[in-house]
This record gives structure tokens, C-alpha cells and sequence, in this order.
């Protein structure tokens, strides 16, 4: 079978759980499709499921100081969604980052340029906010797309167009899609959907967040994996400029606007079929399947 099933949504909304439902309705393994889930150590503060009995992949296997490209993601993402059907199983791809999801469904192929590690360093000394200035004046088009927040993404699109004089987006090729895929997309009502990052942000404060936080900061600096919802707000913190309650504030701030940035790319994927009723996605996967 040359089937893959896809469950997206919001940070939040429950994709982990329904994913884990229908891969033991359905004998499936799901592939983590979470930009931050495959750092090693960084584990409350992603939500890494790491203890399911069901089988997850491309989470917990790189270390935060290393970069990782969306090029690298989906040749190992097709590797493991090529092993898991070799097995007679049904793998899931789950997530919420739609650049990593895209890339898979729509087989993108990647410019073949190489990390500049001058340019790179150069470009790491630099605000976001002056990264995206830059990007803007070498590819308005591509950066009315990338996620303006995320540093790597940034200088990796700065880099492609600034040695290709071509706009980044402009070269990542759509092709073919390789799988035959069924995508179901989880969406709740806004209120619902902000008490459930509430609960969430609250909840991983109780676990020990900030010494997950204050250990990594203490073994690697202020690493660029680091500059990321859940972490980077804690640093005011250390610092005793605000306290846990207003960090507690900034992360669910923080994750309602990546949320906005999440659903601005999901609109593009006219191929989700969206549900709020999980009993939907059982019936939709079971339709597909046959």
C-alpha cells in the first residue's frame, strides 16, 4: 500500500492523541512532522511524546547545537515512510510544522547549494528582526511566506538566494506526490483552542520546565534551537527582569501567534479535510484505506 495519512493542526488541538488512536485502530507508526520534537533534551517544552507504545519517528535524534534543513527532513522522512509500508503498516505523519508537511506531500526538490559557514556566522549575529529586513529586500515573495520568527530558516533563505541570486521559493520545486495521502486537519473553536494552550503552558511549568530551560542553558548558551516558544522567554527571567507568571504569559502569547501563522499556511492546503469530531477521522481513514 502506498498510503500515507497525515494528521495537522494547530499547536494544541490534539493531533498527538488522535494520531495514536488511529495508529493502533488502524496498525500504523507515526512520523513526527515538529520542527523542535527532533532536538535530543528539548522535551517539555516541545510537548515529545516519548514513552507511547506506539512506534514514533524523527523525534529525540539530534543535538540542539546542530542545524537541521527542511532538505534533510524529507529525505528522512520518505526513507521512514518507505520502511514502514515495507513492513505492511500504515505510517502517520503528524504535526503542526507545515513547511515540513508540505515538503513531503508535495515532493518538493530542494537547490543543491551548501552551507556558507562565514556567511552563516556573519548572519548569526544579527537581530531577527534585521534578518528579515534582509530577506525582504532579496525576496519579497519568499518572505511574505517563511516564518518571520524562526532565525535558521531565515539565514538558510538568505543564504540560498543571496548565492543563486534566485528567490528561495521560487526554487523549491513542487513535483509529483510520491504517496497516495489522505490529510485530516484538527480545528477548534478559537476560545476552546486558547484554554487548551493555557492548560498546556501551565502544565508543562508544573513538570519542571524551567529547569529543563536553566540545564540547557547552562551546558550550550543561548543556542539558536533555543530561540524558540518556550524557551527564549525564560531568559528575562534568569535575568530577573519579569517573573514566572509573566513567562508563563509570553509563552502562551507566543504560541497563539504561531498558531496564526500555522493556520495562515494550513489555508493554502486546499486538500485538508478539516474535523473537531475525532470519530471523524476513524471513519474518514477507514474509507481511505479501502
Amino acid at each position: 500500500m502506498n498510503k500515507l495519512l497525515v494528521i495537522l493542526g494547530p499547536t494544541a488541538s490534539g493531533k498527538s492523541n488522535l494520531a495514536i488512536q488511529l495508529a493502533e485502530i488502524f496498525d500504523g507508526e507515526i512520523i513526527s512532522a515538529d520542527s523542535r520534537q527532533i532536538f535530543k533534551e528539548m522535551n517539555i517544552g516541545t510537548a515529545k511524546i516519548l514513552n507511547s507504545k506506539t512506534p514514533h519517528h524523527l523525534i529525540d535524534f539530534i543535538n540542539p547545537t546542530e542545524s537541521f534543513s527542511v532538505a534533510q527532513y524529507k529525505k528522512l522522512a520518505y526513507q521512514t515512510i518507505e520502511n514502514i509500508q515495507k513492513k505492511g503498516k500504515l505510517p502517520i505523519l503528524c504535526g503542526g510544522t507545515g513547511l515540513y508537511i508540505s515538503s513531503v506531500i508535495e515532493n518538493w526538490q530542494f537547490p543543491k547549494i551548501p552551507a556558507q559557514n562565514k556567511l552563516r556566522e556573519e548572519l548569526e549575529k544579527k537581530s531577527i528582526q534585521k534578518l528579515l529586513e534582509i530577506y525582504i529586500k532579496i525576496d519579497p515573495q519568499g518572505a511574505e511566506m517563511i516564518d518571520s520568527k524562526n532565525k535558521r530558516r531565515l539565514i538558510r533563505a538568505i543564504e540560498v538566494s543571496s548565492l543563486s541570486n534566485k528567490s528561495f521559493w521560487q526554487q523549491r520545486k513542487k513535483t509529483k506526490p510520491f504517496f497516495n495521502t489522505l490529510l485530516i486537519g484538527l480545528k477548534l473553536p478559537k476560545e476552546e483552542l486558547k484554554q487548551r494552550v493555557s492548560k498546556r503552558t501551565k502544565k508543562m511549568i508544573q513538570i519542571g520546565l524551567e529547569t529543563e530551560v536553566k540545564n540547557l542553558v547552562n551546558k550550550y548558551g543561548w543556542i539558536p534551537s533555543l530561540q524558540s516558544i518556550g524557551y527564549q522567554e525564560w531568559k528575562e527571567y534568569f535575568n530577573d527582569k519579569i517573573n514566572k507568571k509573566e513567562v508563563q504569559n509570553l509563552i502562551e502569547l507566543h504560541t497563539l501567534q504561531y498558531i496564526k501563522r500555522q493556520m495562515t499556511w494550513f489555508k493554502k492546503m486546499k486538500e485538508i479535510k478539516w474535523i473537531e469530531d475525532k470519530k471523524i477521522a476513524i471513519e474518514l481513514t477507514k474509507l481511505f484505506l479501502k
